[in-house]
């Protein structure tokens, strides 16, 4: 491939290609390779060869990676629990961009895909038994919970699925309250706001359950605002709490009310907005626990807040919400993705679906809330790891190199996931 080097200046969030003057605290000049551009029918073949090699053809679950035969079931040979969630997002939104290109074929293929992962998930995972906590196979941890009752609550918008709505709700309210079975008090902290991200029934307990993450409360204020969107206004059911709750316990009702549903977005954001966001910056934190604050930024983290902050303002109208996306996704792009102006990675374990995360929410920013000004930066990330795919056109979370031989589901999933919903021809 010919290499070409040319100046770009990213100025609060927007780009040129014009030389620029280094004095500006607010400006940074990179020189980049350019690389081929993606075209929409490369997105198909990304997401294809991301399904055959990692998507286990037996068990309907995301293997770890590449070299694992299918029929995995240990823990260690199969995604982590909460990323399947994620993978069925990716799922749901190849079935909407068929639908959106109007191909009946790939809209009915992808379909067929949701319906088998739902199954393999279930059957796998307890059948979401959401107070099940099998070492193994169960649940132990909150985040790993919400980011399954987002899914279940975009499945429920997308397919009209009544068990979809009955898991999301189920899943929100143990995660909210608590477990009837384990006694655990819930991650919403009822006396000093925020949700809590390890669940703790031990006797004498411990501290684990101080940590307020970024990972669990903003996915709660997407999942509660999923909710009410997608729950009929007219559904005489959600007109109120549950009053019965699981097992005859009204102490652990079942689900929200419609509007209490958004009362408990608006809480928990504004106590995420106070607690784990910098305004100045965009930068979102990591956790807090008591009065200290991890500062360390993560694409997952960013992109969560964003969706957050775009569904509500999208619901309100309210500037605030649109400012503080704007201002989170500008930390992502001049901060985060600074020198080279590609999505970063980090080196963890889980890390690589990060972007596939951020994907989904920024898309949110840009297309429902018209803030097209991160396009450049989106497609220069999916050029440079689609321009360094394998020749199984698989892509790894280093964008600007050729993945290993044993890819894992985390690093495989970012461009695919990008390409989904950032269509080629729409800059």
């Amino acid at each position: 491939m010919k290499k070409y080097i040319i100046t770009i200046c990213v100025i609060f969030g927007s780009v040129y290609t014009n030389a620029c003057n280094r004095s500006d605290d607010h400006q940074y000049v990179l020189d980049y390779d350019i690389v081929p551009k993606y075209k929409n029918a490369d997105t198909w073949v990304a997401y294809d060869a991301f399904n055959e090699y990692l998507f286990d053809k037996q068990t309907h679950i995301y293997k770890v990676n590449s070299g694992t035969a299918d029929g995995a079931s240990t823990k260690s040979a199969v995604g982590a629990i909460w990323t399947q969630a994620i993978y069925w997002d990716m799922a749901m939104n190849a079935y909407e961009r068929a639908a959106k290109e109007k191909n009946t074929e790939k809209q009915e293929k992808y379909k067929t895909l949701t319906e088998q992962m739902f199954q393999g998930a279930g059957d796998h995972y307890v059948n979401f038994d959401w107070h099940n906590q099998d070492p193994n196979y169960g649940w132990f941890i909150y985040d790993d919970i919400m980011w399954w009752t987002i899914s279940f609550s975009r499945a429920y918008g997308i397919f009209k699925t009544p068990e979809y709505l009955t898991l999301a709700d189920e899943s929100f309210c143990r995660v909210w309250h608590g477990s009837y079975k384990l006694k655990d008090r819930g991650s919403y902290d009822k006396v000093n706001g925020g949700m809590f991200w390890n669940w703790n029934n031990g006797n004498p307990p411990d501290n684990s359950d101080k940590g307020k993450m970024s990972c669990i409360n903003f996915p709660a204020v997407i999942a509660a605002v999923t909710l009410y969107n997608n729950i009929d206004p007219a559904d005489a059911k959600y007109k109120t709490d549950d009053q019965t709750g699981f097992e005859g316990n009204p102490q652990y009702p079942r689900w929200h009310s419609r509007d209490n549903y958004l009362k408990n977005a608006k809480e928990i954001y504004e106590w995420g907005v106070e607690n784990l966001f910098d305004k100045n910056t965009g930068n979102v934190a990591d956790s807090r626990h008591e009065n200290s604050v991890g500062w360390t930024a993560t694409m997952y983290n960013q992109g969560t807040f964003i969706g957050a902050s775009c569904l509500l303002y999208k619901l309100t109208g309210e500037q605030s919400y649109l400012d503080n996306a704007v201002a989170a996704a500008n930390y992502s792009m001049n901060i985060m993705s600074a020198p080279k102006y590609i999505f970063p990675f980090r080196t963890g374990e889980e890390q690589g679906i990060y972007t596939a995360i951020f994907a989904q929410y920024l898309k949110m920013l840009v297309y429902d809330c018209g803030q097209t000004q991160f396009l450049k930066w989106v497609q220069r990330t999916i050029d440079y790891g689609w321009s360094n795919r394998d020749d199984r056109n698989l892509t790894g979370k280093d964008y600007t190199k050729a993945p290993g031989t044993n890819v894992s589901c985390y690093d495989a999933s970012g461009i695919p996931a990008l390409m989904l919903l950032f269509p080629a021809d729409n800059k």
